[in-house]
């Protein structure tokens, strides 16, 4: 049976999921005690700004992929804008904002398991890393088929404890309102000096807004689907994260929550405290939904990273080990252990805020060529597949908004991404007189390609599960229903 084509038959609804499913993931579980830890309630108000410069900078890549419909995301577009170093320094910003977030998910793991074994000595925490990234490892090494249906099921049931957690959340609330009310105040108990602070972890929880600037050739009426998917998927993304995050506070204070390591587990707990073995089924519940979360994402983190390291070894940019492919399994199987290694001693050298902020600081600097690329691009008078509104306000205040979270990091983690940029430098000069791999790049690029990678995405997450929803619906009811996009 032949695998299906899109056919530009992506609709606002499918974008949408898109945008939606590829953000949520494991970050909200990670990234709610760190608001309350530094600006207390006042952090629900973090996440709407950090909503609103997900919506600005997604839009410039937006932008971009109308411009150069090309592979490659950020790297391509700093390529053709401003010569092969330039998209190699870029790229290489890139592979590292990925490769550091990879490291983010053991230690995630870790503190999460550690709700249910909370004493467990160093070096078992240390083994419980090592077997979590072997496994993903194996998982991708295997096959991104296997991969994709592991994260499929991965999807589904990470989202069923944010759920079951937030319903019962609100009817707490409801039912203790006072109590709710005592958890708000003081709203700005440390002022407001580290509001910038907070927004670069917060703003960790919306990576992964780039999937909506898929080939604009599967979107029907790209121009006008694209950035209406974005504003709507990413708006969905706040309010889900918002309500989240009032339930948090609204049922334990902002005290607890900047001390805890498993928050939504324990404000789980809280909420069923009455009743002991309901308390400890909940807790169970979001805490084990928690762990099945953050590998899941951190097995779909190392599907892109090591295809973007494979990327740039096609273009002769890396070592060509990163471009080796297994015989049976056709996975580049040494990209995913080198990164699987690497990543590995970052989490175990590395605490959570620190990997946070480095990611997004990686990703910040490729945020500011994707958005200052725009400009050049624009020059050299490239003819856009689809045209987006706004003129050049969108890629000034993604250029604005990329620098403000870099400027937010601190010395040593700007220290730190600079010292590691360097290091790409003599990579580039080995590598770069090198001829392209123009077999692997000519499969890579393919029109046959694109469009499998699309596809695949496209099954993944909220789309995939809504899909069979729409099914289930036209058998039961044998109406061929119109759902309005």
């Amino acid at each position: 049976m032949s695998e299906p084509k899109l056919q530009s038959e992506l609709k606002l609804f499918d974008v949408t999921n898109l945008v939606v499913g590829a953000i949520i993931g494991a970050d909200i579980y990670v990234a709610s005690s760190f608001g309350a830890g530094y600006l207390g309630p006042f952090s629900l108000l973090v996440w709407v700004v950090a909503g609103i410069i997900a919506i600005v900078i997604a839009l410039c890549f937006a932008q971009c992929a109308a411009l150069l419909p090309r592979v490659g995301g950020p790297y391509a577009y700093a390529k053709e804008a401003w010569g092969p170093f330039a998209g190699f320094i870029v790229g290489w910003s890139l592979w590292l904002a990925e490769w550091v977030s990879l490291a983010v998910f053991p230690v995630a793991f870790t503190r999460y398991l550690m709700f249910f074994m909370p004493n467990l000595e160093w070096y078992i925490q240390l083994f419980v890393k090592l077997l979590f990234v072997a496994f993903l490892a194996t998982i991708n090494i295997i096959g991104v088929r296997a991969a994709g249906k592991a994260n499929d099921i991965l999807t589904i049931a990470k989202l069923a404890p944010l759920i079951f957690f937030s319903g019962f959340g609100l009817l707490y609330i409801f039912l203790h309102p006072s109590m709710a009310a005592s958890n708000f105040s003081p709203f700005s108990p440390y002022g407001f000096s580290n509001f910038g602070v907070a927004l670069i972890l917060i703003f960790w929880a919306y990576a992964g807004f780039e999937i909506s600037t898929i080939p604009a050739d599967e979107i029907k009426d790209p121009g006008g689907t694209i950035p209406r998917a974005i504003v709507l998927g990413i708006s969905i993304v706040t309010i889900f994260y918002l309500i989240t995050n009032i339930v948090l506070f609204g049922v334990r204070s902002w005290t607890q929550l900047a001390s805890d390591t498993a928050p939504l587990a324990s404000a789980t707990t809280e909420v069923l405290g009455t009743n002991s073995m309901f308390a400890l089924v909940g807790g169970a519940i979001v805490g084990v939904g928690a762990l099945i979360s953050v590998a899941g994402s951190d097995e779909s983190g190392m599907i892109g990273s090591s295809r973007l390291g494979y990327a740039l070894a096609v273009d002769g940019l890396f070592p060509r080990i990163f471009a080796r492919v297994h015989q049976k399994f056709k996975t580049p199987y040494l990209a995913i252990t080198i990164q699987a290694i690497t990543a590995l001693i970052a989490a175990i050298v590395g605490n959570l805020t620190m990997l946070i902020a480095t990611s997004v600081l990686f990703m910040a600097i490729a945020y500011v060529a994707t958005s200052a690329s725009i400009f050049s691009l624009q020059k050299k008078g490239l003819k856009p597949k689809f045209h987006l509104k706004g003129g050049l306000l969108i890629p000034s205040l993604g250029v604005i908004f990329s620098l403000y979270l870099i400027s937010q990091c601190t010395i040593t983690q700007i220290a730190t991404g600079i010292i590691l940029l360097f290091v790409g430098i003599p990579i580039y000069v080995k590598y770069s007189p090198k001829k392209e791999m123009t077999e692997l790049k000519k499969a890579l690029l393919s029109r046959d390609s694109i469009l499998k990678r699309a596809y695949r995405q496209e099954q993944r997450f909220l789309a995939h599960l809504l899909r069979h929803v729409k099914r289930g619906y036209r058998k039961i009811t044998g109406k061929k229903q119109t759902w309005k996009s």
